[in-house]
């Protein structure tokens, strides 16, 4: 299936990912977003087939019996997330590089698949503290949702070193202008 470039950005939830996915894709035309499908709820305005694909948890097992994931995983109990072969295969008929946003486990498991072909990027928040203050200030989880994604996070932020790049997301500017140049040169390759 190897057969373009591809970008991974993971994080712990809270640490801006969204931000600076969004930034690459309206910087940059040569990127395009693989959607993820997920048996959780859409959030806000999300919209199926454009943010996620969004299905039942018997329609995503149905699709892992039949092999038509690059990767899955089940995130929390009963939550699953993964990666369905048609969206690589949909990108780079286009000519184009994909952009997958997947969390930490994903984002390991995509990099295994697609080797040299793929830049990881790790998405690195300034603290816990902040990363909690973010969580609280975006205001879509109960306090107990929070707790579970910050010490999430903790373990999330051990496996930094498994990416090719990390970049702290302290100031935003700095930050959008490291993932912009390390993908350029790396799509530039």
């Amino acid at each position: 299936m190897h057969k373009g470039k591809v970008i991974i950005v993971s994080a712990p939830s809270g640490s801006g990912k969204s931000t600076l996915v969004n930034h690459l894709l309206s910087t940059m035309p040569e990127l395009e977003f693989s959607v993820s499908a997920t048996t959780r709820k859409p959030r806000g305005k999300e919209k199926n087939g454009v943010d996620y694909f969004f299905m039942s948890v018997p329609e995503f097992r149905h699709h892992i019996e039949n092999g038509d994931f690059v990767e899955w995983e089940e995130v929390y109990d009963g939550q699953f997330y993964g990666t369905l072969k048609s969206e690589p295969e949909r990108i780079w008929a286009a000519g184009k590089s994909i952009l997958f946003d997947v969390d930490v486990k994903g984002g390991i498991a995509l990099k295994k698949i697609f080797g040299d072909n793929g830049l990881s990027i790790f998405i690195m928040p300034p603290s816990i503290e902040i990363l909690r203050q973010r969580l609280i200030a975006r205001g879509t989880d109960s306090p107990e949702k929070i707790d579970e994604r910050v010490k999430k996070a903790g373990t999330e932020i051990e496996s930094a070193g498994l990416f090719d790049l990390v970049i702290i997301n302290d100031n935003l500017e700095i930050a959008k202008n490291e993932i912009h140049k390390a993908v350029k040169e790396f799509t530039g390759r």
